[in-house]
Formats: structure tokens, sequence, C-alpha cells
């Protein structure tokens, strides 16, 4: 077996462990449900094009990513978390496996590439990504396949057509996963640094190739819209409207928001910042070019996702693809000169990586203080026993100065984590008054009524219910004309129901509380809190 293929076996390895066990074990979050109802719905009624929300048009998010997602759920059932996860699971390999092949055309050296991709795939943000139901790591990977293609179409004369015509298809998904958004934040920043550090040369003679990639991504990234438009122009509008205002006027965050970015690479957040240290490392780099262009690649990103106003730390997804780039010129710098550092510069490794290690000292005192462990000791013995071990022997490989162990470690403790600590996430929820909505839709099917909900509207309940929950809206009033029907609404709208009793009766009333954490949590959400009501006509 080549070294290149040991490789490519470790980060399948590496893969399967953080990104794919227990990939089921977090409750659906709000994001989740919005993309999963639309991938149901897109099943159940057989439209693929026109998607919706709830049965009503949802315009917001181009198509592809659900797609691959409702293919999953036919393929596993759409109870099944781990079906309809997989497929961002899937496209975060393919982003891992693309930049490992990306970083050796940079004359970045294949062990480099190697530990650059161990890098990024135990990047806090990433990880949650890619185990996450969202679309932002479809738009980036596809992105990063794209750009694979730019570097060989832009370096090379050769093979120009076949470059343009991947690079167009690719891009087009990237433009079909969310838009413009990996075109702005991933794309462009990459632009900016090839011109800085490598320019166009030769651009002239490629012009015609060049026009076919354009083509190819404007054509596939852009008919959905245009269909859309045609389609259904009234909707469209509307959502494209209120979606445009809201980067001018929704999560506004200051310029400087950003500015801690290092922070969502988890357990890389120090070895992540002292490699944008360019005065302190550019002399110490194997290829200073490579560098060069890994930090200006980095840093515009930065910079133009500060420019727009608004701001969210997922939106720092992109950063993290050049930043673990950027990050692995300091780690091989400590793999070839670890022993010889002085102790000034050995601290910094001492502190990373000893606090690393604390946290698997403490985790078997911690977690049996912290945690109702009460069904769930396999899983709390097998990592304190995991993490303990790996932490005593970080502490060993540090003292011993033997920084390549030590990295690896570092790996095999994410990996120990995900695959031994994760499942003990459940032993956090705690919620005596939890009740699902999948009751009360078996509740409504069984006594043969349609439930509406009054004025608001949460996704992670109509997800949980299993189908579209008609809305009664405040503002234009219309009960259902049916004798019995259900009303679910928040605790504090139920005097609503007080205006009906001259004319409808109160059958049963239940309360449903969705939340899995404790109501003393800080996550605790009033939102995911109905009170139902079956009412019944009054008849004179």
């Amino acid at each position: 077996m080549t070294k290149n293929q040991q490789y490519l076996l470790y980060i399948l390895l590496v893969w399967a462990l953080i990104f794919v066990v227990h990939l089921d074990v977090i409750y659906i979050n709000i994001m989740e449900a919005r993309n999963f109802i639309t991938a149901r719905e897109m099943v159940t009624n057989d439209n693929w094009i026109l998607t919706t929300l709830n049965a009503e048009a949802r315009y917001e998010k181009p198509p592809l990513p659900t797609w691959l997602t409702a293919i999953s759920g036919i393929l596993f059932g759409f109870t099944s978390v781990f079906g309809l996860r997989l497929p961002a699971a899937l496209v975060t390999l393919l982003l891992l496996y693309t930049f490992y092949r990306l970083l050796p055309k940079l004359e970045v050296s294949l062990k480099q590439s190697f530990l650059a991709t161990l890098i990024l795939a135990s990047s806090f943000y990433i990880i949650f990504m890619g185990r996450n139901g969202q679309w932002d790591i479809f738009t980036h990977s596809f992105m990063l396949v794209a750009i694979y293609f730019l570097w060989n179409f832009f370096g090379s004369e050769k093979n120009l057509l076949k470059n343009a015509i991947f690079g167009g298809i690719f891009l087009g998904f990237s433009i079909m996963s969310k838009g413009p958004v990996s075109l702005y934040a991933l794309l462009l920043p990459f632009l900016i640094a090839y011109a800085s550090v490598h320019k166009f040369k030769g651009f002239k003679k490629k012009w015609k190739s060049f026009l076919v990639l354009l083509v190819l991504a404007l054509g596939i990234g852009g008919w959905w819209f245009i269909y859309v438009r045609l389609a259904d122009p009234v909707a469209f509008i509307e959502i494209t409207s209120r979606e445009a205002t809201r980067w001018t006027n929704y999560n506004v965050r200051p310029f400087y928001y950003y500015w801690s970015f290092v922070v969502q690479s988890g357990i890389w957040t120090i070895p992540a910042f002292v490699a944008l240290l360019y005065p302190y490392l550019k002399n110490r780099v194997a290829n200073k070019k490579a560098y060069k262009f890994a930090l200006f690649w980095t840093l515009a990103a930065v910079v133009l996702l500060s420019i727009i106003p608004e701001k969210k730390s997922r939106y720092l997804l992109p950063v993290l693809i050049p930043m673990a780039l950027n990050t692995s010129f300091y780690i091989e710098y400590l793999f070839r000169r670890f022993k010889d550092l002085s102790k000034k510069e050995g601290y910094v490794v001492y502190f990373n990586h000893g606090l690393i290690a604390v946290i698997g000292l403490a985790f078997p005192i911690a977690g049996y203080f912290m945690l109702e462990l009460e069904g769930h000791w396999f899983w709390y013995i097998s990592a304190s026993v995991i993490l303990l071990g790996l932490a005593v022997a970080l502490l060993y490989f540090l003292k011993k100065r033997k920084y390549p162990y030590v990295f690896f470690l570092t790996i095999a403790f994410m990996c120990g984590i995900m695959s031994f600590a994760f499942p003990l996430s459940d032993a956090f929820l705690k919620n005596p008054d939890f009740r699902n909505f999948d009751e009360l839709q078996k509740f409504a099917e069984a006594e043969e009524f349609q439930v509406y909900e009054y004025v608001s509207e949460t996704p992670e309940i109509i997800w949980e219910y299993g189908e579209p929950i008609p809305k009664l809206h405040a503002d234009e009033l219309r009960l259902p004309e049916a004798d019995r029907f259900g009303i679910i609404l928040q605790e504090k709208d139920s005097a609503f129901i007080d205006t009906l009793k001259r004319d409808f009766r109160v059958l049963s009333s239940r309360r449903y509380d969705l939340n899995y954490v404790s109501p003393k949590a800080s996550t605790y959400k009033s939102r995911l809190i109905r009170m139902f009501y079956l009412l019944e006509r009054r008849r004179e």
C-alpha cells in the first residue's frame, strides 16, 4: 500500500468516527426541521421543483441538498434521523477528499496535506455542520471541488476544456445548494489570494474555455431560479425581497464580530492563531509562497464576511477551509522542530495540548457528578477509559517532546469523544414534562379531526407532527367550517379559546412540550410549548 493510499484510508477512518458514528443522537434543530420538512413534502406531494414548507412556498434555498436528503429519506425512511443527516456527512467526506487532493497542487507535501485534512476534519464547526442537516456544508463542499478544477485551469495549459466543464458543473452545484453564498465567501477570497500570489498568467489564451465554465455554472446554478420566477412569480418576488432585506437589517453585527474566528476551529484555536502570525512563521515554514497564499485566502474570507451587516457564527464555515491549510504550516513546523524549540515557543504547544489532556483526565470525575448516568453506564465507562488513556499518553509524549505522537493522539481524542462520549449527551435531557407532537398526530388521525395552529409557526413542531398544520391568522381569522377540529397555540395566547366558548365546547385539552432539556436550562424554549384544544361546534 502506498503512502497516499494509507493517508486516504486514515482520512476515511477519521471521517467515519467523527461524522457517521452516532449521527442520530442529537435532536433535530430548527434549521434541520425546515430542511427536512421541505424534503418530506417533496416526496409526499411529488413536487420536486416548487419547494414548500408546511404546504407554503419556500424558495429561500435552492433545492439540490433537499433533493439529496429527500432521496435519503426515501431509502432510510423519514423517521430515520441518521438517514436524513447522512447526505451532509457524505458531502463532508467529499470536502475532505478534495481538500487532500488540492493541497499538493499548491506544492505542499503529501504529508502536510494529510495533516491539514485531519485538522479540517477535527475542527469544531466542520464537525457541527457535517453532522447537521443544514445546507452550508453542501455549498462549500461543491465549491471546493470547483476550486480544485479552477486551480488546474489557471495553472496549466493542459485539459483546459475538461477542467472548465467540471469546474462549471460543481460551481453550478454550489449555487444550487445555497445561491451565491459560497461564490462570495469561499471562491472570491480564493481568487483574491490566487491573484495576489500566483497571478493569472496566460489567461487570454483560455477565455473560450472559461466561457464554457461560466455558461455551465450559470445554467446549472440558475435554471431553478428562472423556473420558479416564471411559475410562481408573486411568491418568488415576495420571498426574494424579504431575503434581500435580511442581509442589511437582520442579525446585524459590528464589523469586528468575526475577529475571534479562530475559536471556531475548536481544539486547533491556539495553533490556528499562531499560524496567523506571519512575521513569526514566515521563515519557519517549508513553503513560504504556499503559506502566503493560505494566509491571504483565510484573511480575505474573514474580511469579506465582516463587510456584510448580517452575521452568524455558522457563516464562518468557509473560513475554516483555508484556515486548516494555514494552520498545517505551523503543525508541520512542529513535526520538524519541536524538539529544538525554545522554552518560550514550547509553552504554547504544552498549553494547547496539555489543556486537551486535562479534559481527558477530568472527564471521569466530572462526568460522574454532572451526568445522569442511569442507562448510560456503558458509554460513561467506555469514554472514561478511552479519554483517560489518551490524556495520559498525550502528557507522556509531550514530556518526551515527540510532537507527531501528540498530534495524532489529539485527533484520536476527538474520535474518542465522538465515538464514546457523544452518546452521553442524552444524559443532559431531563424534561419531565416532555410530550411529543407525534402523539397529537396519532390522536387526530384516530379521532378524525384536523389540527390548526393559531398565529405562530414552529418548524420543529411541524416536523414532529409529521404533516402540514394549517395556520389561523389573527388579523384575518377564518375558523374552520368543520363541526370538530383541534387548535394548538402558545400558552400566552390561551385566552383566545375563551372568545370561542360561546360557539364551541372544549372536548379535550393537553399541554405539549417539545423541549428535550430541563425547564431550568438556559436552552429551554417557550416557543416549543403548545396548548392543544379539541373544539366542537355548539348546536342550538
